[in-house]
C-alpha cells in the first residue's frame, strides 16, 4: 500500500558537522525537522489523500457511534446500581444515563450485544486502514503551534489511543485473553467515554473538511480507476498527500476491496458465534465457535466449573439450595423438581458476543420468593458456588425476579443441566446477561442485599 524511504539522514542544506545539541536545539524550536518519519519525505504512497482518509473516515463514522452506544447499553445492562453488581464503583458521572434494564423483548440483549462484537471486529480493517491513511499526521513537526493546533492534536492522540485501547481491550477480552494488569470493565468504560469525548472534538474539527474532500473525487469513477492510471491527490494542507510519491503498487479500488474482504471476511469468521446449529462452528475467529459434545448440552460455556473451582462433590445428593425472606428454607434438588416447573425458550447471551437459544425448565422465581415469605415485588440477591470472582454473586432487580418466565432452571433442553452448564440449578432470566444467569447456585436471598 505504501512504499516509505527512510529519507536522507541530513536535511538539504543542512551544514554538515553541526553539533547534535543544535541539531536538538533546532528540532525543538520547530526550526527543523527530525530525521526519520518526521520529514514529509519519508512518506511516499501515492494513494494517501484526504479523500481517501475522508472514504474510511465516513465508514468509522457511520459505525463507531454504533459501538459505543450498544457498549453503553450493555453496561446499563448490567444494572450496576443494584448491590454487588457495580463492577465501576468509582465510575461517577459516566453512569448518569443509567436506566432499569427491562425482561422484554427477551432477544434485546443479544442483539446489542452482538451488534458491539461483531461490528466492532468488522471495523478492525477499516480502523487499521485510516490509521495508515493518516499516519503522517501522527510525525507533524513541530508537534504544536497554535491553539487550534494543539487542539486538533491532543484531539487526535486522544482519538487514535482511544480507539487503540478501546478495540486491543475488547478484542483480548472476548478472545478470554485475561491479560490486563488491570479490571477490564471499569477500563473499557473510561476508555470508551475518552474515546467519544475525543471523536466528538475530531468530527466538529474536520467534518466541513471530510465533507469537501468526498465531493472532491468521484467515488464511481475511482472505482473504475486502474493501477495504470492511479495518481496522487492534489497537494493539501493537511500533509497527507506525499511530496515525492513513489509509483503505484496498488489502485485505490485496490486498496478498497482489499480492507472491505477484510472487513467481510472478519465478519464471517465471527458472526457464526450469535447463532444456533452447524452455524456456529464458522466462527473460527471466537472463542466459542465450536462443539461442546454430543447431547442437549451442547452449547457454548463461557467459565467451565474446574476453571472457578466447583467440583462435583459439591454439587452431588448432599447440596441444598438456600432460600432466605421472611424465614428460611433449604430445599434438596429433588424438592424443587417436585415443585411446578415451567419451560421457556429463552436466549443467553454474553458481553463476549456470544449466543445462543435454548429450552429451560426449571421453578419460577416468584415461587420461590413466596416459599420464603418474601415480598412479591422483592428483587433477590444471588449467591454461587464458584469461588471468587466479579460474578460471583449478584442482584436482580424486580421487574427481573416477578418475570413469569425468571427460572431457577434445572433442566436444559429436557435434559438435566451438565456440571459446565451450572448443575445443579442456574438461574434464567430473559433478557438478562449471561454473567446474571448465575450457574451453581446455593443461595437466593429475596431480602434486602447487604
Amino acid at each position: 500500500m505504501s512504499s516509505a524511504s527512510d529519507g536522507p539522514h541530513r536535511h538539504p542544506g543542512e551544514p554538515a558537522g553541526r553539533g547534535a545539541g543544535a541539531r536538538l536545539w533546532a528540532y525543538l524550536r520547530g526550526q527543523e525537522r527530525p530525521p526519520g518519519p518526521f520529514r514529509p519525505e519519508f512518506w511516499r504512497s501515492p494513494l494517501r489523500g484526504p479523500w481517501l482518509t475522508s472514504v474510511f473516515g465516513l465508514v468509522l463514522l457511520a459505525g463507531l457511534p454504533l459501538v459505543a452506544i450498544t457498549g453503553l447499553i450493555s453496561y446499563a445492562a448490567y444494572d450496576p446500581r443494584l448491590p454487588g453488581n457495580d463492577i465501576t464503583p468509582e465510575k461517577g458521572l459516566f453512569g448518569f444515563y443509567l436506566f432499569d434494564w427491562p425482561t422484554s423483548p427477551v432477544w434485546l440483549y443479544r442483539v446489542t450485544q452482538g451488534v458491539h462484537v461483531i461490528l466492532g471486529l468488522t471495523l478492525v480493517p477499516v480502523l487499521l486502514a485510516k490509521l495508515w491513511s493518516v499516519i503522517p499526521k501522527l510525525f507533524a513537526w513541530p508537534p504544536t503551534g497554535s491553539p487550534a493546533q494543539t487542539l486538533e492534536r491532543a484531539s487526535l492522540l486522544l482519538l487514535v489511543g482511544g480507539a487503540v485501547f478501546e478495540f486491543v481491550t475488547g478484542i483480548l477480552n472476548i478472545q478470554l485473553f485475561y491479560v490486563f494488569p488491570f479490571s477490564f470493565y471499569p477500563a473499557h468504560l473510561y476508555g470508551a467515554w475518552i474515546f467519544l469525548a475525543a471523536l466528538a472534538v475530531h468530527v466538529a474539527i474536520k467534518l466541513p473538511r471530510l465533507v469537501t474532500s468526498l465531493r472532491s473525487r468521484s467515488f464511481r469513477r475511482e472505482l473504475r480507476t486502474s493501477l495504470r492510471d492511479t495518481r496522487p491527490e492534489p497537494p493539501d494542507p493537511d500533509g497527507l498527500v506525499a511530496a515525492a510519491p513513489a509509483p503505484p503498487t496498488i489502485s485505490r479500488r485496490g486498496l478498497l476491496a482489499f480492507v472491505g474482504a477484510g472487513s467481510l471476511t472478519v465478519l464471517g469468521l465471527s458472526a457464526g458465534q450469535t447463532m444456533d446449529g452447524p452455524w456456529r462452528r464458522t466462527a473460527l475467529l471466537a472463542p466459542h465457535g465450536r462443539y461442546y459434545g454430543p447431547g442437549p448440552n451442547d452449547f457454548q460455556v463461557n467459565k467451565t466449573a474446574a476453571s472457578v473451582g466447583v467440583v462435583a462433590a459439591e454439587t452431588g445428593p448432599e447440596w441444598r439450595l438456600t432460600v432466605r425472606g421472611a424465614r428460611q428454607v433449604r430445599l434438596s434438588r429433588e424438592q424443587l423438581l417436585a415443585m411446578p416447573l415451567y419451560t421457556y425458550r429463552l436466549p443467553i447471551a454474553c458481553v463476549e458476543g456470544w449466543s445462543t437459544e435454548q429450552t429451560w425448565t426449571g421453578v419460577r422465581l416468584t415461587d420461590l420468593a413466596r416459599l420464603s415469605g418474601a415480598d412479591g415485588g422483592a428483587g433477590v440477591y444471588v449467591r454461587s458456588l464458584q469461588r471468587g470472582g466479579v460474578f460471583s454473586h449478584v442482584s436482580l432487580s424486580a421487574g427481573q425476579t416477578t418475570d413469569p418466565r425468571s427460572l431457577l432452571a434445572l433442566r436444559v433442553n429436557g435434559a438435566d443441566l451438565s456440571l459446565d452448564h451450572g448443575f445443579p440449578a442456574r438461574i434464567m432470566v430473559p433478557n438478562a446477561p449471561g454473567v446474571h444467569n448465575t450457574k451453581w447456585v446455593r443461595e437466593l436471598d429475596f431480602r434486602a442485599p447487604p
